[in-house]
């Protein structure tokens, strides 16, 4: 966001102002998080996620590159290189426990972030490409995390391999060559675990730099805010430095609280008992599920239970992917005029009573057995959340009728001002 208001980096000394014209790297950080960086001045908590995901993003890649010193894609010893991890290498532990509890606060925050987005409409114009990266994100995370989650090689993680990638034989003619060609053979092995090592090592940093993209284009348009007013004058605005780096630091703080809790007193409430035993392709779990954080789009995938043109298996798969897909096209869906969620009565209740609720049954369906009530509840959840993003939704923005929105970000944070308005327009009129 470039305003004429906005405060100009100012070398205070010689090797700075060298510094500044031979790599102005100074000058990038204080336009893009210091004084020089105006954002609008009526941003809450729910404004702390990217701060949030950005720490445990590089919380990942460095407990992932020390855990890679000591492990061995290998499958006849990479689940004793995890027991040695645990028990032989200084403070290996924490740094397993943190890596492993990190990646779900990520997912924890990114989920947030993204149904903040929803509400307040992020995805709108002028922030489309912010919103379309952040997606990509999310879709980079999932693949991620799914390749992490294989290397422990215990139980889950070998049949949880297993039955991913068969995902991919159901696609006609070309599926069953995909599968092989994705494990390097038949079932999940050495071929397998290698692949998986190295794109697990690779992604995040493909990761970080989708991320660059999407802080530089975020930087295009300005932050978005809770009124969904865009910014008019200087007022509407406050420096980032000091302001939001310190809301964004007592946030951070809590958050890593409840972090340090996890990884100290509860550390594997998230994970599954089965993957401390090691991968046995002879002894089928009674119940295979991922990690929680792919529960939703697992439940999409079972709620596909009858042959119906193509094969059950096909449609499942083609759902539980148009489920993130969806979010590609949703600039396009919504035409409501209005961004934020808190002057759109209408939208609100099917936001609250509708899709809030159709997740969390998808969330609890997809960790719970392939059977009923579940996959009838899985099947309704995923009926209404297609429904929301591709009916509902495009509807309601067009017949609905928003409440008033404040004149400016400052009237929304100040309260109305009336002779100011009136001198405004005075102004304005002579």
């Amino acid at each position: 966001m470039s305003f004429a208001w906005a405060r100009q980096y100012e070398p205070q000394n010689g090797f700075m102002k060298w510094m500044d014209e031979k790599l102005p790297l100074p000058r990038l950080v204080y336009n893009a998080v210091g004084a020089g960086y105006p954002v609008p001045r009526n941003l809450n908590y729910m404004w702390n996620f990217g701060v949030l995901a950005g720490f445990f993003l590089v919380l990942q890649i460095v407990t992932g590159i020390i855990l890679a010193m000591h492990y061995a894609s290998d499958s006849t010893i990479a689940f004793a290189k995890v027991e040695h991890i645990m028990r032989d290498v200084n403070w290996g532990w924490l740094m397993r426990y943190a890596h492993a509890n990190g990646a779900s606060f990520f997912f924890i925050v990114i989920y947030l972030h993204i149904f903040r987005g929803f509400f307040y409409s992020s995805y709108k114009a002028p922030r489309e490409m912010i919103w379309l990266l952040g997606v990509v994100i999310f879709l980079l995370m999932m693949a991620t995390a799914f390749m992490g989650y294989v290397l422990p090689w215990g139980q889950m993680s070998f049949w949880g391999a297993k039955v991913i990638t068969g995902l991919f034989g159901a696609i006609p003619l070309i599926g069953e060559p995909l599968q092989i060609w994705l494990l390097g053979g038949f079932a999940p092995d050495d071929a397998a675990l290698n692949r998986f090592f190295s794109l697990h090592y690779l992604l995040p940093f493909v990761i970080a730099a989708v991320v660059i993209l999407h802080i530089w284009a975020l930087h295009i348009p300005g932050s978005s805010n809770p009124t969904g007013v865009e910014v008019k004058s200087e007022s509407d605005t406050v420096p980032f430095h000091p302001y939001y780096t310190a809301k964004d630091g007592f946030g951070l703080g809590v958050v890593l609280l409840f972090f340090a809790a996890m990884v100290f007193f509860m550390p594997n409430s998230l994970g599954h008992p089965d993957n401390y035993i090691e991968a046995n392709p002879l002894s089928t779990p009674a119940h295979i599920v991922p990690e929680w954080y792919f529960w939703p789009f697992y439940a999409i995938l079972r709620a596909f239970t009858s042959d119906f043109i193509l094969p059950a298996k096909l449609w499942g798969v083609l759902a539980m992917f148009s489920a993130i897909l969806v979010w590609f096209i949703l600039p396009w869906l919504d035409k409501s005029p209005v961004r934020s969620g808190h002057y759109r009565p209408l939208f609100r209740k099917f936001f609250w009573f509708g899709l809030i609720p159709a997740m969390a049954v998808l969330f609890y369906c997809g960790g719970a057995p392939a059977e009923e009530p579940f996959v009838m509840l899985s099947q309704i959840a995923t009926a209404y959340y297609f429904l929301h993003f591709l009916v509902i939704l495009p509807i309601v923005s067009q017949i609905e009728k928003p409440q008033p929105l404040p004149y400016s970000i400052t009237e929304a944070v100040l309260g109305k001002d009336e002779k100011a308005q009136l001198g405004a327009s005075a102004e304005s009129a002579a």
